[in-house]
C-alpha cells in the first residue's frame, strides 16, 4: 500500500482551478464533431491553444484572447468557439499581427499534436539546401497531427495551409514532439513500434527510424537542449537515445 511521506502538508498541496471549459459543436448529423477531445497543445510563444475535437478536427485558439473571455467571467466558465475557417486571402503578416481562431480538417482521426517554430540558424542536416521545396523564416509557427491512419500533416498555423504529409508509419501516431532548439526536427511515436525522426527544413526528410520498444510507443519527449530523446510505451522501459 502506498503511504505519503512525514513532511508532506496537505495545505500545501497545489490544487487546480477551472478557468472555464472549451465546447466543440455538436450535431448528430455532422461526423467530423462531437466526440471525445483526444489531444491539446500549446505553441511555444503562447500565441496558439489547440486541440482535437475528438474525430478529424483541429480547433486553432489565439489563446489572449481565449484567456481573456475565461478571466472576464463573461460566458459564465464555458466558450462556445465558432466554426469559422480561416479566409486564404489574407496575407500572412495580417495573420501574424491579428491572429483569427480557426479550424483545420485533418482528414481522419487526431491523435496527436505539436507545434513547432523556426530557429533561422537552425541548418538542415541536407547538404543540398539549395533544393528545398519551403524556406521557414523566424516567425514560421507549425502545427504537427499525427493520425490513425499513420500519416502526419504539417500545417502552417497562421493560413492553414498543409505544407507536408508524411506517410511512412503502419498504425496510429501516438505522440509527436518537436526538438526545442528551433530546428524544425520532429519525433513520432507509433503504435507500429517505432519512433521516426523527421528534418521539416529538408522538406520533411526521415532522418531515422529508432526500433528500440517490443510494444506500442505511447508518449516522446526531448530533453530541454535537444540533446537526448526519452519515450515510453506499453512495455515497462523508458528508452533514451543520445542525440548527435
Amino acid at each position: 500500500m502506498a503511504s505519503f511521506p512525514d513532511f508532506v502538508n496537505e495545505d500545501e498541496i497545489v490544487r487546480s482551478r477551472s478557468l472555464g471549459e472549451l465546447i466543440s459543436p455538436t450535431s448528430p448529423f455532422e461526423q467530423k464533431y462531437g466526440r471525445e477531445n483526444w489531444t491539446v497543445a500549446f505553441a511555444p510563444d503562447g500565441s496558439y491553444f489547440a486541440w482535437s475535437q475528438g474525430h478529424r478536427i483541429v480547433k486553432l485558439v489565439p489563446w489572449s484572447q481565449c484567456l481573456k473571455n475565461f478571466t472576464a467571467g463573461s460566458t459564465k466558465n464555458s466558450v462556445n468557439v465558432p466554426t469559422g475557417r480561416l479566409s486564404r486571402q489574407n496575407s500572412d503578416v495580417a495573420q501574424r499581427n491579428n491572429p483569427q481562431e480557426h479550424t483545420i480538417d485533418c482528414g481522419d482521426v487526431v491523435w496527436s499534436l505539436a507545434f513547432g517554430s523556426s530557429v533561422p540558424e537552425k541548418q538542415s542536416r541536407c547538404v543540398n539546401i539549395e533544393w528545398h521545396r519551403f524556406k521557414f523564416g523566424q516567425d514560421q509557427l507549425l502545427l504537427a497531427t499525427g493520425l490513425s491512419n499513420g500519416r502526419i500533416k504539417i500545417w502552417d498555423v497562421y493560413t492553414g495551409k498543409l505544407l507536408l504529409n508524411l506517410m511512412d508509419h503502419t498504425e496510429i501516431v501516438r505522440d509527436l514532439t518537436f526538438a526545442p532548439d528551433g530546428s524544425l526536427i520532429l519525433v513520432s511515436a507509433s503504435r507500429d513500434k517505432t519512433l521516426r525522426v523527421w528534418d521539416l527544413k529538408d522538406d520533411g526528410n526521415m532522418m531515422k527510424v529508432l526500433r528500440g520498444h517490443q510494444h506500442w510507443v505511447y508518449c516522446c519527449a526531448f530533453s530541454p537542449d535537444s540533446s537526448m530523446l526519452c519515450s515510453v510505451g506499453s512495455g515497462k522501459a523508458v528508452v533514451a537515445a543520445i542525440w548527435v
